[in-house]
């Protein structure tokens, strides 16, 4: 993503807490902070990308954070994926320095991420939405504002809930023709053809018949992912089961060893419960 904003002519400005990480960025022209705080001194617009609610509180209020740089006319878009709750909470502290806010996290993976393809949901001020909409317009394409402030934050819990049901309903599928010794190409094919096609289906399908589960999301930040939506439906009264089911298919994946894999990874669970090995795809007589 930030090498998408360096070669859409966007002077930036990086800090990552493995800096190792930013090295092809600085190679590309982006200037080494220290810290966040010094991000924050230099730019106009601080983006902020991390794995969940306590990392965004540390980078945003912890030493040497944001706010120890916040200034009015500073905007903050956060597109990490965390709690609504938090979002809210930073926002409030961020605005009451006089920093705009946008929670805007986004969906599509590493691939939509270098391609500039993202999806992108952003929470916040209608106004600042629209004068951040050049940035976001480089990082995806589906760019839809909302609502208010935490809008973002749970639009995408709402995606997380769809796509971790869709993974398993494909990964159950799969087994199921698997144990039934059918061809598991042609069932992702005839399926794609019909109302069971979906974006899932169609790439993380092949994954799981490839057996390739080079992470492009975690299963453990897909765990994490459903964390946040299992709180937020306690909070609000709603009921999702089939959510409450599917984290805990992930729970057995991390704790299996799995939780580094693509989340594609979590048919390896339904594998084993239908006495599969996961790793030589045999079926254990």
């Amino acid at each position: 993503m930030a090498m998408r904003l360096l070669h859409a002519g966007f002077q930036l400005t990086v800090h990552s807490r493995t800096m190792a990480r930013a090295e092809r960025l600085l190679a590309a022209g982006a200037v080494a902070a220290s810290s966040p705080a010094e991000v924050g001194a230099s730019a106009e617009i601080v983006i902020t990308m991390v794995p969940d609610s306590p990392d965004v509180e540390q980078v945003v209020g912890g030493k040497g954070g944001l706010l120890e740089a916040a200034r009015p006319g500073l905007t903050w878009i956060d597109m990490s994926t965390i709690s609504p709750t938090v979002a809210r909470t930073l926002a409030a502290a961020c605005q009451a320095a006089g920093v705009d806010c946008l929670d805007a996290p986004v969906s599509g993976g590493t691939r939509a991420a270098a391609d500039g393809t993202l999806s992108i949901m952003a929470g916040g001020p209608r106004a600042v939405f629209e004068r951040c909409f050049p940035v976001l317009q480089t990082l995806g394409q589906n760019i839809v504002h909302v609502g208010d402030t935490g809008a973002g934050q749970v639009t995408k819990a709402c995606n997380q809930v769809v796509i971790a049901a869709t993974l398993a309903g494909v990964a159950e599928a799969l087994v199921l023709a698997r144990c039934s010794d059918v061809d598991l190409n042609l069932v992702r094919d005839a399926l794609l053809g019909g109302f069971a096609a979906s974006r899932v289906l169609e790439v993380h399908g092949q994954r799981m018949i490839e057996r390739t589960f080079e992470p492009g999301f975690f299963i453990r930040l897909h765990r994490k992912d459903l964390r946040i939506a299992l709180d937020l439906a306690s909070a609000v009264g709603a009921a999702v089961p089939a959510t409450a089911i599917v984290a805990q298919t992930m729970n057995a994946s991390v704790g299996s060893g799995d939780g580094s894999l693509d989340h594609s990874g979590i048919v390896r669970v339904f594998e084993r419960l239908a006495s599969i090995d996961p790793d030589t795809d045999a079926k254990r007589p």
